[in-house]
């Protein structure tokens, strides 16, 4: 793939991984990306996983033939994007390694017998010159890893996002960037708006044409569309007005009100996403309740707790400071109910939630006075 005249895509498609980072479904595989600038000297941006190393080489040495690359450029040491610096050093023994302080430190603690003998360590506004391509580094620690570096090529006027802008999928799939993008962001970048609001206003003094990420495609159209979600994302605020309801049931009756309430909410003329937390996707779910502005949590009292999907869903959002949003609840149990209760304690530390009354209180089965709490909380919602 020719991303301008001198920078070319090397980067592999993974079709093997059901789970990226062991938790995270990837139906259509994932990316792993590489890239390489071509001019006086040669520079190649970071490495491939290690399943895809002879691929990820064969690309190395398809674009550039027997040149030897004068620098590897490592702008994040998560294994998907290092694993493979041991082997490029076999083949290229002679090439700088070029990457933050942190970073190095990395490379030595995942692979402990690789001597590296030619290295540059830059940090923020550190510059270097490829020819006509000067390169400028961007520290983005946190983002999501704290050694992580951007690059800028002031030539092309590419950003070398690392895994900013990144998305679920391989790029010999065809899918809309957006559901991918933030179920990546959210999942794996979101806990971190602060750090990335840091990068964008350090990206907002760029003149940028193309960003190159690390995962998914090359963005090179549109661009203030993409960063105006980074931004959306990043400042946790939502981006639809939808209310997702995210429940657990174990015999029919919570379902039975989400269903009830979903249908009252349509005919208000709002639009609804529902989840099940114990079989569909709970990346998604986390992912479109960050999107949306408001949040139903349906579930059952259980084990004087809350039903385990629906306690494990909370916590990911809990863990990526889920804010700003209105939350309603719907509550079962056929004694001693307390799950409501549960749930507003588990997000008590959540900045700026509304939470709204009524609260659904169904005492094993829907029955009238459900039914007028359910059209009670509706009105609230819509």
């Amino acid at each position: 793939m020719k991303i301008s005249n001198d920078i070319k895509y090397i980067g592999v498609n993974d079709h093997l991984t059901d789970l990226f980072e062991g938790q995270y479904k990837v139906p259509n595989g994932m990316s792993y990306n590489s890239y390489v600038i071509i001019d006086e000297k040669i520079a190649v941006f970071d490495t491939v996983d290690i399943k895809f190393t002879n691929e990820w080489l064969d690309n190395i040495k398809n674009t550039i033939g027997d040149k030897t690359p004068d620098y590897l450029i490592i702008q994040h040491m998560e294994p998907d994007h290092s694993a493979s610096i041991e082997e490029f050093l076999k083949v290229y023994p002679e090439t700088v390694i070029v990457t933050s302080k942190k970073a190095y430190a990395m490379i030595g603690q995942f692979f402990k017998c690789q001597e590296i003998t030619n290295s540059l360590i830059i940090k923020e506004g550190d510059t270097l010159s490829l020819g006509k391509h000067n390169l400028t580094f961007i520290e983005a620690p946190m983002v999501h890893w704290p050694e992580v570096i951007m690059t800028y090529d002031a030539e092309d006027k590419v950003l070398f996002s690392a895994d900013g802008f990144g998305k679920f999928g391989a790029l010999d799939k065809e899918e809309e960037w957006e559901t991918e993008a933030a179920r990546y962001y959210i999942g794996i970048v979101g806990k971190y708006g602060v750090q990335v609001q840091n990068v964008l206003k350090k990206a907002a003094g760029l003149d940028i044409k193309t960003i190159c990420p690390l995962h998914g495609p090359v963005l090179n159209e549109n661009l203030g569309h993409y960063l105006n979600l980074y931004d959306t994302w990043s400042s946790y605020n939502a981006e639809k007005d939808e209310v997702v309801i995210a429940y657990t049931s174990i015999y029919g009756n919570t379902k039975k009100a989400v269903e009830l309430l979903s249908k009252e909410l349509e005919a208000k003329g709002q639009k609804v996403q529902i989840f099940d937390l114990a079989r569909d996707d709970m990346a998604l779910a986390v992912s479109e309740a960050f999107r949306s502005t408001k949040l139903v949590l349906a579930t059952t009292t259980y084990n004087s707790d809350i039903f385990p999907f629906m306690k494990t869903f909370i916590h990911h959002l809990t863990e990526r400071n889920y804010q700003n949003r209105t939350v309603g609840f719907i509550e079962n149990g056929t004694w001693a109910s307390t799950a409501a209760r549960t749930m507003k304690k588990m997000l008590e530390n959540s900045k700026n939630l509304n939470l709204v009354d009524p609260v659904v209180t169904i005492k094993s089965a829907v029955d009238e006075t459900n039914l007028e709490q359910i059209k009670a909380l509706a009105e609230k919602l819509s």
